[in-house]
């Protein structure tokens, strides 16, 4: 099967297409016949090993897998002897193993039915950035109806998830976007847009409840001042390949760690996992309508590396697609 691999840590130039034997399932396992899937931050973060401290799990010279994809939407090729709740031709979306390739391994725990609703395609935007969403304002950030809830980079993959979500939760959302993405902010259900080039929102008369930093542009001491006395604080990522990648949010938590004692307000950071649970939650959502993947891009297979250069710029709106 054709497949992405990566030897060597780098710039998308250390992607290559190449033909490597299909996988094969263990029992536990699921075979997945890869129709889309779609890049994350988390995709270059292992390709070019950064940040540093992170290669004693990645790899310390090179990588120790050489095949990067975590979303998957396609179809059920073959299931493994104890896998129960799948069988060949289901339509699913969910984690699959090095999911830029023709074919993926999953787990049955970390896969669900594809929502009727979408294409492949769209079903490929979601499991990571809209789980991420999901478990940041419903777990860490404890989001209750009637919340006045701000969204800073809105416009991306966690983003354009992320006002919807909220808003399905009947919270009062204000997203924060370049002009380019205002009406397409507000077109999704947020009930306040902020264009940052034209207004700085840390100097505004509005508290929030719950604030999800997608960028981690701004610092804590700014972010407190249009907080409300126990607000809750959660840094998603942030920073790009060239600016110190995990870097900016881990600065954040390790500030965060010391003024929490001194501070009401609770300020966190965060890792999303993806799991057949809230995959299902988020199925009904878009089968409800309450929730629809905003798709930027779409490359081939072959053209993975263009993909994953126009989402190290930070300008995709929403999800940037592989076919």
């Amino acid at each position: 099967m054709q497949a992405i691999v990566y030897r060597s840590y780098g710039s998308p130039d250390v992607l290559k297409l190449e033909c490597v034997p299909k996988p094969i399932p263990t029992d536990d396992q699921i075979l997945i016949k890869v129709r889309a899937t779609s890049v994350n931050p988390v995709d270059w973060h292992y390709m070019r090993g950064t940040p540093t401290i992170a290669r004693i799990a990645f790899g310390i010279s090179k990588p120790k897998s050489i095949r990067l994809g975590v979303d998957a939407a396609g179809q059920v090729e073959a299931v493994g002897r104890n896998v129960t709740k799948f069988r060949a031709g289901d339509q699913v979306f969910g984690k699959g193993r090095g999911a830029f390739a023709e074919y993926a391994l999953a787990s049955e725990n970390e896969i669900a039915l594809k929502p009727t609703n979408l294409n492949f395609e769209q079903a490929a935007a979601i499991p990571v950035a809209a789980s991420t969403a999901l478990q940041a304002l419903r777990d860490k950030g404890r989001i209750q109806s009637g919340q006045k809830i701000l969204i800073n980079g809105a416009s991306g993959g966690v983003g354009t998830f992320a006002v919807q979500i909220a808003k399905s939760f009947g919270a009062d959302v204000t997203g924060v976007c370049s002009t380019k993405n205002v009406d397409m902010i507000r077109s999704i259900g947020a009930d306040h847009v902020i264009d940052y080039t034209q207004e700085d929102f840390t100097q505004g008369a509005e508290r929030y409840d719950l604030i999800l930093d997608n960028v981690g542009n701004r610092s804590l001491s700014e972010f407190r001042r249009v907080m409300s006395p126990k607000g809750i604080y959660l840094i998603n990522g942030g920073g790009g390949p060239n600016d110190g990648g995990l870097l900016g949010p881990l600065t954040h938590t390790i500030k965060a760690l010391m003024q929490a004692p001194f501070v009401s307000q609770n300020i966190a950071n965060f890792i999303a996992s993806i799991n057949a649970r809230d995959l299902a939650v988020l199925k009904e959502l878009i089968e409800e309508t309450k929730l629809t993947p905003i798709v930027d891009r779409q490359y081939k297979l072959r053209e993975t590396a263009d993909a994953i250069r126009y989402l190290e710029q930070g300008r995709a709106r929403g999800k940037v697609i592989i076919t």
